[in-house]
């Protein structure tokens, strides 16, 4: 009787495939209709379905005329609407183009998924009616996001402070720089509040409370060296920025050079939000395979999620000296058993001036044996080759710097690991000009 199980087991998932695909096509003869009809219609243009329509309850109108006169489609696939039940984070690939330049590929983003975006309304409305339901536009000049009309001089940390993780622990000088940098609107290069206009102030207070990674790619541009993807523009609650490459993931089965190099610059990413000449530290609270990429031509490792990162003013914990400011914080290592789990302390972020957090997110999530995702582990510097598993530096290196041993050790960990891979980088580098 038991010799048959696997035979039945096998047989079951043949059906359950072949279910799957006969699925699929009758999905596919009910919306023959609606798929010739996508093929043939930019919906890019269509005020309704990029959420024009409900601004200022939106992310900025700077790329509206682009989106309208049908310069933004859709690749292929983006425009098959009935796909859409897959793509929950609402992340869309499509071509942009311009007379002189031709084509080029961007990224679209609704910045969060259809109930996320439904939840803000109903927030929106119950605050400005009390009732789930209501003219949205109205509604937003009820609500906290038009508090700050034209008297208000400036954006203060007091009002906003624990909107979102980018003003988790706002000082001054952040906020002055994201109103400075505010690329949604014409007169761009003032931190006075009071110069942008009504419906300006309230889209830049939506994307800081909703979603507030256009701000973090608008405040640390790329354009001057930040890790981060490009920002473009945006048009009603569509997002559009720069397509860097493929995602991280795509590179975990890669030759072993080429992860040696994506693992020195991911390193180096770590020690850039942390440590800067602007006094900045930006911490990622989300790190995982997904939320990286990779430039096809210069291999470049760039962060094409910041949503979750928290900014915490170094200069401003100096001046202010929180008890223990000067004490260094070493994030606590813990074992989970779910993909892509950090451990961190919001308040130490904020209040520490010297903090290892970013090493440990991408030490545990991307780099050691402790990294999962996808149902696999080993992390991106899995099966080293054998010269260098013989040696044992590097994984006592990463072990460290996941689950230090000793006192401040993730941080002088951190420091040789950057150190080792840019020895092997450069040596495979020589083997390969030879």
């Amino acid at each position: 009787m038991l010799r048959f199980l696997p035979l039945k087991l096998g047989r079951l998932y043949r059906c359950l495939k072949l279910l799957l695909v006969v699925g699929l096509f009758v999905i596919l003869l009910m919306n023959t209709h609606n798929l010739f009809a996508s093929f043939q219609k930019n919906e890019l243009t269509d005020r309704r379905f990029i959420n024009l329509n409900k601004c200022p309850a939106c992310f900025g109108t700077s790329w509206c005329r682009k989106f309208m006169n049908g310069q933004v489609s859709f690749e292929t696939w983006g425009r098959l609407r009935f796909l859409d039940v897959f793509n929950v984070k609402n992340v869309y690939f499509a071509q942009y183009g311009e007379p002189r330049e031709g084509t080029r590929r961007v990224v679209l983003k609704r910045l969060g998924s259809n109930q996320e975006l439904a939840d803000i309304d109903q927030k929106i409305c119950k605050r400005a009616t009390g009732r789930p339901r209501c003219d949205l536009i109205q509604a937003m000049y009820k609500t906290e996001f038009a508090r700050l009309n034209g008297d208000v001089r400036l954006l203060t940390p007091e009002v906003v402070e624990g909107w979102s993780d980018l003003v988790h622990c706002p000082s001054q000088r952040l906020l002055d720089r994201v109103v400075r940098r505010y690329a949604e609107t014409k007169d761009s290069g003032s931190f006075l509040l009071k110069n942008l206009k009504d419906t300006e102030r309230m889209q830049l207070l939506m994307t800081l409370a909703f979603n507030p990674e256009p701000l973090v790619l608008q405040s640390f541009p790329s354009d001057e060296g930040w890790p981060f993807a490009k920002y473009l523009g945006a048009c009603g609650r569509v997002v559009a920025v720069n397509y860097v490459g493929e995602e991280l993931w795509s590179f975990y089965n890669a030759p072993w050079e080429k992860r040696v190099d994506l693992a020195r610059q991911l390193m180096d990413i770590a020690e850039q939000l942390t440590n800067n000449d602007f006094e900045f530290a930006l911490y990622l609270l989300d790190v995982s395979f997904d939320n990286f990429a990779v430039g096809p031509r210069d291999g470049k490792v760039i962060v094409v999620d910041a949503e979750n990162v928290l900014v915490a003013d170094k200069r401003l914990i100096k001046q202010n000296k929180p008890e223990n400011y000067d004490v260094w914080y070493e994030s606590r290592f813990e074992e989970c058993d779910k993909e892509a789990c950090l451990s961190f302390s919001k308040e130490s972020l904020c209040s520490r001036v010297t903090v290892d957090h970013n090493y440990y997110a991408v030490c545990q999530n991307l780099l050691s044996r402790y990294a999962t995702w996808r149902g696999t582990t080993g992390g991106l510097l899995h099966d080293p080759p054998a010269h260098i598993s013989k040696d044992g530096q590097l994984e006592a290196l990463l072990d460290e710097c996941t689950n230090p041993k000793k006192r401040y050790g993730r941080f002088q960990a951190a420091k040789e690991l950057r150190e080792y891979l840019t020895q092997l980088a450069a040596a495979s580098s020589s083997a390969m000009a030879r």
